[in-house]
């Protein structure tokens, strides 16, 4: 079910892309500014908005394609705003051998969303990752920003806690 997230950014249009235009002009100097264009952008305003994308095309001089095609190549970064908690689940490799995919479906029939999507609320946002580095506490998953190991479906469901 592809949900939309009720919340919009908290920076109006008009003020929005004049932020962008600003964090894009300031960066702009950087080798292959782009990208930590984008990033700074999502890290600010939450998510890298379609009308985002024509405001910093014009600042590098690059096509509205290019910068489209990097928003849309690139999982890390959102086009609509995540919802108040973001659950990230590992499927990388030693995560999956531990029991990741079956989390995965847990998490995806106890919160309601798929990966990539956000609750109809806009209380959580599912997604998947490869490989946060926690091989050896697998199935490993992030919360908000903790990362836990080693976690089962009724653990995930304790650390949802009051997200759902």
């Amino acid at each position: 079910m592809t949900s939309e997230v009720v919340a919009a950014s908290s920076v109006p249009a008009p003020g929005r892309a004049q932020r962008v235009r600003e964090i894009a002009t300031e960066l702009r100097g950087l080798r292959g500014a782009l990208i930590p264009i984008l990033h700074a952008v999502q890290e600010e305003l939450g998510y890298v908005d379609q009308p985002d994308v024509p405001v910093i095309a014009d600042v590098l001089n690059l096509s509205v394609a290019e910068v489209h095609g990097v928003v849309t190549f690139y999982k890390d970064f959102r086009r609509t705003p995540a919802g108040r908690t973001v659950v990230a689940i590992c499927q990388a490799e030693a995560c999956r051998s531990v029991g990741a995919v079956e989390l995965a479906e847990h998490a995806k029939r106890t919160v309601g969303c798929g990966f990539g999507e956000t609750t109809y609320d806009g209380r959580i946002t599912l997604d998947e990752v490869f490989c946060f580095g926690n091989c050896a506490l697998g199935p490993a998953v992030q919360v908000g920003e903790r990362l836990h190991g080693r976690v089962t479906p009724a653990r995930l469901d304790a650390l949802l806690g009051d997200a759902r």
